[in-house]
């Protein structure tokens, strides 16, 4: 059986920060395995082809339950495989959320290492930004963020920023200071016009360094258990099945793969795992519990009046942050979300009305709830890794989710028919004017909601007995894992939550060398 300091489960965002951070101690011993594989398809790279991604072989094309509050409807839910995880498949934006956001965090936590004001080190490490240091940001980090100015941003931006201006919303620098309220073009992780994954800034620098050991193509089926010890991990490689052991293990697989494999291995609810065969050994009961999702409403869609260039970055170029106390409100959590994109954009249900659009003839208002209270769960449906997940999010199930939604719906139309979207709009075509009363409209929104591609807290951190995770990040139970990565995030931000991850990351890694 081979052996080594710290086995690391997965080479993705916060496994790529891990294994930097962890080796640059070259009499530390790091093995890293990635059920995936490095993805050299250009696609990968193109800022613009996000979207069209879905369903290559880098992507574990997960599908939801059917969900009662989306009229019944599945959503697919593209995560990557692969060097670089999710950051592979994103949209690009880089969005650390709000003050508010992270003391939710330390009322969840009991922990003042989750303030805003604790972990803004580990975000401005993390970074290179285009618009250099400053007190918020960092100049000098592996991953480079983008804040595009009018060169590269679309006209059509352009407009839609000076819209939410004259209604009253006040134009921020950027989204990563502290406060999101307000209007201002997206952050981005491109750089010459192209994706960089966090594989490629963090991972692959060091992966010449002799203490670091990758294996790809490796899928972890089980934990071995020795009392409240991981005494090994078995995987898959090539057909071969292999053990490791290791003095401590670092789950960093995701918010899907980590609650899974923790299932498999006997470590959750009893009453989850015994249908699925499998014996319980440690008792969780919320281990795959406190699942946490952002849908976005796609889309209020505008015929254009005149062309619509191509996006010169990845579509969606900007999202507006607000408060339902006011438009002009500047500080403190927002309530709803509303985003441009350069082109059409809508769900399955609502495709084939689009489908006589020219290109270029359209541009979408996405809008969506910053900070959901539904919650949903994962859960296992066999003892194999070849079983496919449960994936409930339970999305619009609180009366406060399908209140803000109906919200954001309405900012989006009201920036929609604003005098400064005059120049481009002809028409609303979806949800189109006949769609006004509040059964209609929430019937919409049903059909018209898709994931952002946030799923967080399916092994939350916290300072209760329940929660799976400890405010250090310790699995509760065993005492030599960890777990890091967006699992452990006990309440979403209000944006995308890859940011969060890697400053996540970093603070661990800080703590765990100095320990």
């Amino acid at each position: 059986m081979a052996g080594c300091d710290v086995l690391i489960i997965g080479a993705g965002s916060a496994g790529s920060v891990l294994a930097n951070r962890l080796t640059a101690d070259t009499s530390r011993s790091v093995v890293v395995l990635e059920a995936g594989g490095r993805v050299t398809d250009p696609d990968m790279r193109a800022p613009g082809r996000w979207p069209f991604n879905y369903g290559k072989p880098w992507d574990w094309a997960f599908e939801t339950a059917p969900q009662p509050g989306l009229a019944g409807r599945s959503l697919e839910w593209p995560r990557g495989k692969g060097l670089g995880g999710s950051s592979l498949m994103h949209a690009m934006a880089h969005m650390r959320g709000c003050r508010a956001d992270f003391d939710r965090w330390v009322d969840l936590t009991g922990d003042s290492r989750w303030s805003w004001e604790s972990l803004l080190p580990f975000f401005i490490r993390s970074e290179s930004f285009s618009g250099g240091p400053s007190a918020v940001h960092g100049a000098d980090g592996p991953l480079p963020v983008l804040l595009p100015g009018p060169d590269l941003s679309s006209p059509l931006v352009q407009s839609y920023l000076d819209a939410w201006a004259s209604l009253g919303v006040p134009l921020i620098p950027d989204h990563n200071g502290g406060e999101m309220l307000g209007a201002t073009p997206n952050s981005l992780t491109i750089r010459n016009g192209e994706r960089v994954t966090v594989s490629d800034v963090y991972l692959d620098p060091v992966l010449h360094r002799p203490n670091l050991t990758l294996i790809e193509g490796a899928t972890v089926d089980r934990l071995i258990l020795d009392g409240d010890r991981i005494a090994g991990v078995e995987y898959e490689v090539g057909g071969s099945l292999e053990l490791i052991e290791a003095d401590v293990v670092i789950l960093s697989a995701g918010s899907l793969a980590d609650p899974l494999l923790l299932m498999r291995s006997g470590i959750g609810d009893p009453a989850v795992l015994a249908p699925a065969g499998v014996k319980t050994l440690i008792e969780s009961t919320g281990v795959g519990r406190n699942l946490q999702d952002h849908l976005l409403g796609a889309g209020n869609v505008y015929s254009s009046s005149h062309p619509v260039a191509p996006s010169r970055l990845q579509l969606s170029e900007s999202m507006t942050y607000l408060s339902l106390s006011g438009l002009g409100t500047t500080s403190g959590a927002p309530d709803v979300v509303v985003g441009c994109v350069v082109g059409p954009s809508a769900s399955e249900v609502h495709q084939p009305r689009l489908a006589e659009v020219a290109p270029g003839g359209a541009y979408t208002l996405l809008f969506g709830v910053t900070n959901p209270t539904s919650r949903g769960s994962l859960r296992i449906s066999g003892a194999s890794a070849d079983d496919a997940p449960i994936i409930d999010p339970n999305y619009l199930d609180t009366e406060h989710d399908r209140v803000m939604f109906r919200a954001a719906l309405e900012h989006a139309r009201l920036v929609g028919a604003s005098e400064g979207m005059a120049g481009w709009r002809r028409e609303e075509l979806l949800p189109g004017a006949s769609v006004s009363s509040r059964r209609d409209v929430d019937a919409f929104i049903q059909r018209a909601a898709i994931t952002h591609h946030h799923p967080v807290g399916t092994l939350s951190m916290g300072a209760t007995a329940d929660t799976p995770v400890t405010p250090d990040l310790r699995l509760r139970g065993i005492s030599n894992c960890y777990v890091v990565d967006a699992s452990v995030i006990p309440s979403i931000t209000a944006g995308p939550v890859h940011a969060s991850v890697l400053a996540i990351a970093e603070s661990f890694a800080d703590w765990f060398v100095a320990s």
